[in-house]
This record gives C-alpha cells, sequence and structure tokens, in this order.
C-alpha cells in the first residue's frame, strides 16, 4: 500500500468517510489520481464507494500489518521516541504485539543492557542491534504475516517474568477507556505484560480512540504512563482530563 493510500485510508477511518476533492486539494494530487486510490481500496474491502468519494468498512478483524505500519507512521516515530525516554539503560521491557511497539523497539535501539521480553518478532528484530541486548522470546509458530507469537501459552510466558516496564498497544479505545483488541486472548497478554510489570506504559496513536474491536479488557487509566501523538476528537477531552499526570502528548507543541 503506498504512502498516499494509507493517508486516504486513515482519514476515512477518522471521519467515516472522504471526498474526492477535498482529498485531491489536501494531498496535492489530482482528483483522477484519488479516484483511482480509492477504487484500489476499495477493490481491497477497505473503503466503499459513494458519490464522489467513499465511506470507511469498519473491519470486523485487524487490519493486515503491512498497512498498519505505514498508517500514522510520524505519529507512530514520535509516540516511540517519547516512550523510549522513560526507560532507562539496562531496564527489562516486556513489549506487545502490534507496530507501535515495534517502532518503540526500534527507539531503545540507543539504549545499553536491555533485556527484552516480548511476542513481538519485529520488535526483537529491530532490538537486535542494541549494545548488550538480551532478547527473550517464546517458542511457538510465528503468526504470519504479523510476525508474532500468539495463543493461550503466551500469558503464561510473560508471567514467568518480572520487568521493569510493559510497554503494549491496543487496538481500539472506547468511548468510556475501555480498551479494546480483536481477539480475547491478545487483551489477556496485554493485561498480562501490565501486570507483571513495575511501570505500564500504553503506546496508541489518537485514531485508536473511538476505534472498535470485538474483545474488551482493561481500562485507559490502568497504565502509569498513556503515550500519545495529539489529542483525539474532543468528545474524548473529559475522559483524558482526570489522567492528565499520565498523559504524555508526543507531538504537543512547546510554547515558551
Amino acid at each position: 500500500m503506498t504512502d498516499r493510500k494509507a493517508q486516504i485510508l486513515d482519514i476515512a477511518r477518522r471521519d467515516g468517510r472522504v471526498a474526492v476533492d477535498a482529498l485531491a486539494i489536501s494531498l496535492g494530487v489530482s482528483a483522477h489520481t484519488i479516484r483511482r486510490d480509492i477504487n484500489g481500496l476499495c477493490s481491497d474491502s477497505l473503503l466503499r464507494r459513494l458519490h464522489g468519494g467513499a465511506e470507511y468498512i469498519d473491519p470486523p478483524t485487524n487490519l493486515p500489518y503491512a498497512t498498519r505500519a505505514v498508517l500514522n507512521y510520524e505519529a507512530k516515530l514520535a509516540i516511540a521516541a517519547a516512550a523510549a525516554e522513560i526507560v532507562p539503560d539496562g531496564a527489562t521491557v516486556f513489549l506487545s504485539i502490534g507496530s507501535t511497539p515495534a517502532l518503540v523497539a526500534g527507539a531503545l535501539a540507543h539504549r545499553r543492557d536491555l533485556t527484552l521480553v516480548t511476542n513481538n518478532l519485529n520488535a526483537a528484530v529491530a532490538l537486535s542491534d542494541a549494545e548488550g541486548a538480551r532478547i527473550i522470546l517464546p517458542g511457538g509458530e510465528v503468526r504470519l504475516p504479523d510476525r508474532d507469537f500468539v495463543g493461550e501459552e503466551i500469558t503464561d510466558f510473560f508471567s514467568a517474568y518480572r520487568a521493569d516496564f510493559g510497554i503494549y498497544g491496543v487496538g481500539g479505545i472506547d468511548d468510556d477507556g475501555s480498551l479494546l483488541d480483536f481477539h480475547e486472548s491478545e487483551v489477556r497478554v496485554r493485561e498480562r505484560i501490565r501486570s507483571c510489570a513495575r511501570t505500564s506504559i500504553l503506546v496508541a496513536d489518537r485514531t485508536k480512540f473511538g476505534r472498535g474491536a470485538v474483545a474488551v479488557g482493561g481500562r485507559l487509566e490502568d497504565a502509569d504512563h498513556i503515550v500519545i501523538d495529539r489529542r483525539p476528537d474532543p468528545r474524548f477531552a473529559p475522559l483524558l482530563e482526570p489522567l492528565a499526570d499520565k498523559l504524555i502528548l508526543a507531538e504537543e507543541p512547546i510554547h515558551g
């Protein structure tokens, strides 16, 4: 998927629908190019055609990893850098599955003597060149193309360790602050990562607010730190206001 198609899909997911003319102006390309991109996204069953544009199809399952990896990429990089700043040299770190935790691993590559415990093969590879790194992975079959390990035994895998930091992503954040994922097993593993870490860090770009997924478990306020790129839709302001001391805005402009 091209970066432009990923942008179109992200806008459609955020706003519910997209218009050809508005996209052509905002992305600086012709209406013909936008129509071609939208046709491709509709062919992939990611959008549904409307007159003059298209609407987002809320998937019953998560988007393919390759698609998720490029969606909101710059925002995720900023989140990863901010989360990595919390982790010192020599720490033991849990990292969950997902594209944002994998980027956190890359941002941690300048740290020394880290111990990484993860079921995210992308994260393990990203940290593999870090000085003095020790990487612990579960056994079993790798889920492709996501390159991660899932299943009932993964919960027990994390239970065998205690980490200084547990860093985890999430499929979606409901209006009431409930955390959502696409499989019940993912929820259990995420919650085990949080409960077995001395300090827990949730990493999520702002499009996760209001995004639906079928399995529920854990809450936004359970994390010790919540790292997002920018503030989400204003309807979530009452949810975030009591969590101001936990909230880190990775792309928030600094005034002064």
